[in-house]
């Protein structure tokens, strides 16, 4: 018997069926959570209600969670006229709410996206262009945060009203972090802008959803090197990027700017006083050059002084034998074993003061790690604000096209950070804004001949009237991205004309569900509607939006190739060589329906009305299970 599709994304499944891996019992036939017996499996690991608890909240936080796993009739339709190399590229563009997108996402890349970046609207005290239905005006926020009585009467008169911002703008921001995570692969990791706004609130957010175990850091960049003359207190001229990794294991990211040639002091003034050996096959004085007897006794002076407790016989700057000495050592003498044991040094530039400086082995050969300021002063040279606005300008014939971008090398370096050893990752950035996460994609993947996938999620809010953009042509941001995509990767294939880069991308659209709603009464249906309402695609929808909407249903990533076949003027579609194949013909031949079964597919879609009779479904299903031994991969729209 031929399955209908759901046609349904629900990110609430991805828990369940955890839950049902860790207790099979609490998770009932129909796939709902059984609460108590959950509660009666986990004993006494359940906390209580009673018991006070530290927690972040705010009004409307519950709203939030709920949404989180709200499930959604929703789907994405390709629009090829604006993607580039469409039968070819990986890449992809998603216009629409990115919480939408993320829930479409959310089958198709289910741990498979190593990096995530986002640079969400900063709160400034306004109403956002994200219309989540948990936003609360005024006066109902009022009601909820306990400002006034059973009349409605305001509790208290001076309350400033600013709390509605933050309570929407963390209410934006949850649901859309916690289906991100679980995008990310095992060893991903998460970057978050944000300013001084709402940073302490998107940390507290961000260790409640990834786990405070997970927060690798937080990066301060330098955004400008001037501070606004209009700055009357503390001038700022940095923001913030937070950084979290999917899970606790150990995870090395790859900066640039310490010099692991550069040795550290073994000694410091707020160490205990301790006894240390240092073995004299990792030791080195005044760089060979010292040949004599090392008497016992103190050496430098003040607190940082040294004492050495046997004499030691030097020759060509190598002791003889192991050094002993007492002093503020900032190593314990077992990390100090085992730095040695991995191949560290120990270099004493002077026999008069004895300061021993250590050059350890990293374990990650080459990798240097990251350090926690971004800034052109460094090494690195990661650009300003400014400096990305140029760069844009520039791209645009020096149009004023974008307000606020970040620098593409801010997001490159970021990107290289976490795959530089995995050049096939997915990046994703659901506030892609201008696009620069994708430029920095493509660049990186010039610089280093990788194969870094991206997908960017934008909502296609509407330009200024009055703005630059707007009066160029572009009437929403979404326009702006793809365009900068498309001249960004231009100039990335001019200069490495010969590298095999892709610059492309699918552009795919947030929509209504491809299916009908032909669910009425009896009573509501005319005789002229009855054959009307045999067809339950939605009118104008094409072969593509079907086929689209299959691959969101049936968890297929959205870049795999397509091929497009016929046979007796009928189209078929072939996704992945076989892990799809699809027809939405009316009146499908049985050697067409033989001739798919013999593909023995993953899956195998057919169109409700492609069968004029019940029986034809029935005798679909028995074609595939004599042919390939299986009919539940056949579904039917």
């Amino acid at each position: 018997m031929t399955e209908k599709l759901k046609m349904e994304q629900n990110p609430l499944s991805v828990a369940v069926e955890k839950i049902k891996e860790i207790c099979p019992a609490a998770v009932t036939r129909d796939g709902k959570i059984d609460f108590e017996e959950l509660k009666t499996s986990l004993a006494t690991d359940v906390a209580e209600d009673t018991i006070e608890k530290y927690e972040f909240t705010w009004v409307g936080k519950n709203a939030a969670k709920a949404e989180a796993n709200r499930p959604i009739r929703k789907t994405l339709r390709p629009v090829v006229a604006d993607s580039k190399d469409w039968d070819n590229t990986k890449n992809l563009y998603i216009e629409g709410d990115n919480l939408d997108a993320l829930k479409l996402l959310q089958e198709s890349y289910l741990g498979k996206v190593k990096m995530i970046y986002i640079d969400p609207p900063y709160n400034t005290g306004n109403d956002f262009v994200y219309c989540d239905n948990f936003k609360m005006g005024c006066a109902e926020f009022i009601e909820k945060s306990g400002q006034c009585d059973a009349d409605g009467n305001r509790l208290f008169a001076n309350t400033k009203t600013n709390g509605r911002f933050h309570s929407d703008w963390c209410s934006m921001m949850y649901p859309r972090l916690k289906i991100a995570r679980n995008l990310l692969t095992d060893d991903g990791v998460i970057f978050v802008s944000i300013d001084d706004n709402e940073q302490i609130n998107l940390k507290k957010i961000c260790d409640e959803v990834f786990g405070e175990g997970t927060f690798l850091g937080q990066f301060v960049w330098q955004k400008k090197t001037q501070p606004s003359f209009l700055s009357r207190e503390i001038a700022s001229v940095t923001e913030y990027v937070l950084c979290y990794k999917k899970n606790k294991d150990q995870i090395a990211l790859k900066g640039g700017f310490i010099d692991m040639d550069r040795t550290g002091e073994l000694i410091n003034i707020g160490n205990p006083i301790g006894e240390r050996v240092l073995d004299k096959s990792a030791v080195e004085i005044e760089n060979g050059k010292f040949t004599g007897i090392l008497k016992a006794g103190d050496y430098g002076n003040g607190v940082l002084v040294i004492n050495l407790l046997e004499d030691v016989n030097v020759i060509n700057g190598i002791p003889q034998a192991d050094i002993k000495i007492r002093g503020r050592v900032i190593q314990s003498q077992n990390t100090l074993d085992n730095e040695i044991a991995k191949g560290a040094k120990i270099f004493i530039k002077s026999t008069k003061t004895l300061r021993p400086t250590i050059k350890v082995v990293r374990e990650e050969i080459g990798i240097k790690p990251p350090i926690s300021l971004l800034s052109k002063k460094l090494d690195d040279n990661i650009p300003t604000n400014t400096d990305a606005s140029s760069e844009i300008k520039d791209m645009f014939e020096g149009i004023n096209i974008m307000s606020y971008p970040k620098p593409s090398k801010l997001l490159k370096y970021l990107a290289d950070a976490v795959t530089y050893n995995s050049p096939n990752s997915i990046i994703l950035d659901f506030f892609s804004g201008s696009a620069t996460t994708a430029h920095a994609v493509m660049q990186l993947n010039a610089e280093d001949g990788g194969n870094r996938r991206f997908i960017m999620v934008q909502l296609p809010e509407e330009t200024d009237p009055k703005s630059e953009a707007a009066k160029a042509g572009y009437t929403n941001i979404c326009e702006i991205g793809k365009e900068r995509i498309r001249r960004a990767g231009a100039k990335i294939k001019a200069e490495n004309p010969d590298k095999d880069l892709d610059i492309g991308f699918r552009v795919l659209r947030v929509d209504s569900d491809n299916m009908a709603d032909i669910a009425k009464r009896p009573s509501d249906i005319t005789q002229g509607q009855l054959k009307l309402d045999v067809e339950n695609i939605v009118p104008e929808r094409s072969d593509l939006d079907l086929l689209f909407g299959v691959m969101v249903d049936c968890g297929l990533m959205l870049d795999m190739p397509i091929e497009t076949k016929q046979m007796d003027d009928k189209t078929y579609y072939v996704v992945n060589h076989g892990d799809l194949v699809a027809c939405f013909e009316k009146n499908i031949p049985e050697k067409l329906i033989y001739e798919i079964a013999r593909m023995n597919p993953v899956c195998a879609v057919f169109r409700d009305s492609s069968f004029a009779e019940p029986k034809d479904k029935i005798n679909l299903a028995e074609i595939f299970k004599n042919i390939t031994g299986n009919d539940k991969c056949v579904k039917v729209l």
